[in-house]
């Protein structure tokens, strides 16, 4: 791992997005809270809490760091068919938090997925990117 020890403390904000993109029937159950499993939209949002919690176990090389908070936005676009996922964590400290919201939106994204499979197998997951992040030596980025 690389050492940031001697990296200055800073406040750092990550926002990473990703979508999925169902058929119209599946997006209707979504929707309506039709789906066996349950609310698609409030698991996925805790599964991405969760993953974005644990992106260290997972992530070879991440360092485990103190969030200070998570919001994970899912959004039904009914113009595309799909669930918009927006994933936002912050902290204090001596590294980034980029890694822990691209986790965020994919474990969400994956867990949509999971919860609509039964009903649909061609589900498309995509758009998995960093939209911006703020803080640390290497100043802030926002995606154009």
């Amino acid at each position: 791992m690389v050492n940031v020890g001697e990296k200055p403390v800073t406040v750092r904000t990550a926002v990473a997005a990703g979508r999925v993109t169902v058929n119209s029937g599946t997006f209707a159950l979504i929707k309506s809270g039709g789906m066996k499993k349950g609310d698609v939209l409030a698991t996925a949002q805790i599964a991405g809490i969760m993953a974005a919690k644990h992106t260290p176990d997972i992530i070879p090389m991440c360092h485990p760091i103190l969030i200070d908070g998570i919001d994970i936005r899912l959004t039904l676009n009914e113009a595309r068919c799909c669930v918009d996922i927006v994933s936002e964590v912050s902290c204090t400290g001596h590294t980034g938090v980029e890694m822990e919201a691209l986790t965020a939106a994919s474990a969400a994204a994956l867990t949509v997925y999971d919860m609509c499979k039964a009903v649909q197998k061609d589900i498309i997951i995509s758009d998995i990117h960093l939209l911006e992040k703020t803080g640390g030596v290497h100043g802030d980025f926002t995606a154009e």
